[in-house]
């Protein structure tokens, strides 16, 4: 990972140097391979999207190619993804690691760990896919603070041991980190700040009941407007897991919504009358107190996870913390002490001149990307489609792309779906149903 970096990838129609350094056939194939690629991972395309923008552009470029299936580019993914996997990594002793979970339905996890070197660690901005180096990926059915430990220690094989790990202090990470450091006890532990800002507004609004009064009328007004002419003003949808990390839409929400109540004439030009909006939106005005302390929660969390994920932990960033959170009366005012206190507490951990990351958001990022390539699979377990994680990070220009090909085949990523993933949920949903041969016919 020394030296420059370049861009995550090249325009989709452009040749670098790289490419014209190579032949014409490969060449060919190396962009169009970097074209699918920057469609599916920088643009946000699905496999099938993806597939057919080639293909009319193919068309029109160069008629007589023909552009790949989606199972193609899908492949081409994986067999990516698997070889950033498996490169080998500097050995450093500034690598610091990104740690997480990602679960599906069944009883697979796929614990993941991303790194990044301080030598290459960006000044003035936050993390970003780009600057990540994928590290280790294990599937397991079990997880436990002994398991994690010994992923944590195989790990140490490819970038030896790091100065720093990140992760949300679930039991499981937190208990196999502590059991990692004391072997490793150069190794700091750093908590993720979003996570802890989370629990911090968990208790302050878990046992709360006017909070608990507020989101119980979220779902029953969504419902009630979204067939309505007054759809446009609905709720956003709660989620079921990390409620308190996700507040500041609800909050939000809440705020913008009740200005509306209070001046229904805005609405007017819009075919609204405020008759309408005060009987389906006017119990918000009994939460107005309480919506400006909660908004002063929100603000106060994101002044904090903006400036760590910018500036990251270093000696002195409570200071500078202090300076960019306004001060604030009563609960606010607590919550904002306890963010400050716990942010100064992570940067001791950081030596004099060293700046450690403070976030584990670039790796949040790459979960949520995946469920969005996978898109209705996630709901069914894992699948290969897992290794593109791999793919995600780190630069890749026409030579990397080109090397990641010819050192990983299909086989390869076969051998290691059979071996790490075992038999998928879909797989064993087509087997057992798949035998009721006497079922009922219907239609």
């Amino acid at each position: 990972m020394g030296g420059k970096k370049t861009d995550h990838l090249p325009g989709p129609l452009s040749l670098t140097p790289d490419e014209q350094r190579v032949g014409r056939g490969q060449q060919h194939r190396v962009g169009v391979v970097r074209q699918f690629v920057s469609l599916v991972l920088d643009c946000g395309a699905s496999l099938r999207c993806a597939a057919g923008v080639l293909k009319g552009f193919g068309s029109v470029t160069s008629p007589t190619t023909m552009a790949p299936d989606r199972s193609t580019g899908r492949l081409w993914l994986l067999r990516i993804g698997l070889a950033a996997w498996r490169r080998p990594k500097v050995i450093a002793d500034d690598w610091v690691w990104m740690v997480d979970h990602s679960i599906q339905i069944g009883q697979c996890k796929c614990l993941v760990i991303l790194g990044i070197r301080l030598s290459e660690l960006p000044q003035g901005r936050p993390l970003g896919h780009q600057d990540m180096e994928p590290i280790a990926l294990v599937p397991m059915t079990c997880s436990t603070k002994e398991t994690v430990a010994v992923c944590l220690e195989e790990a140490v094989a490819r970038t030896g041991v790091p100065r720093a790990i990140l992760n949300d202090h679930g039991a499981d990470l937190h208990g196999g980190v502590e059991i990692f450091r004391a072997t490793h006890p150069q190794t700091s532990e750093i908590y993720d700040v979003k996570h802890k800002a989370a629990c911090l507004l968990k208790a302050r609004l878990q046992g709360d009941a006017r909070w608990t009064q507020y989101a119980s009328q979220l779902g029953p007004t969504k419902c009630g407007l979204q067939q309505t002419e007054l759809a446009f003003l609905s709720p956003p949808s709660q989620r079921s897991k990390a409620r308190f990390m996700n507040l500041g839409g609800l909050v939000a929400w809440g705020s913008k919504t009740l200005a509306l109540v209070d001046d229904p004439s805005r609405l007017e030009p819009l075919g609204v009358s405020a008759e309408r909006v005060r009987a389906k939106l006017g119990w918000l005005v009994e939460f107005r107190g309480e919506l400006v302390v909660w908004s002063a929660f929100q603000e106060l969390v994101d002044g904090t996870l903006d400036l760590v994920r910018r500036l990251g932990l270093f000696p002195g960033v409570g200071f500078a913390l202090a300076a960019a959170l306004p001060a604030r009366p009563g609960a606010a005012g607590g919550l904002r002490a306890d963010l400050i206190d716990f942010v100064r507490g992570e940067a001791l951990k950081a030596r004099f001149g060293e700046c450690l990351p403070g976030t584990t958001e670039v790796l949040e990022s790459c979960f949520g990307k995946l469920k969005a390539l996978e898109d209705g699979q996630s709901k069914s377990g894992f699948t290969g489609l897992v290794l593109s994680l791999g793919a995600m990070v780190s630069p890749w220009t026409a030579q990397s792309l080109g090397e990641a090909l010819e050192q990983s085949r299909v086989r390869d990523v076969a051998g290691w779906c059979r071996t790490m993933l075992g038999t998928s949920v879909q797989s064993l949903r087509k087997q057992a149903y798949g035998r009721l041969t006497g079922a009922t016919k219907t239609g």
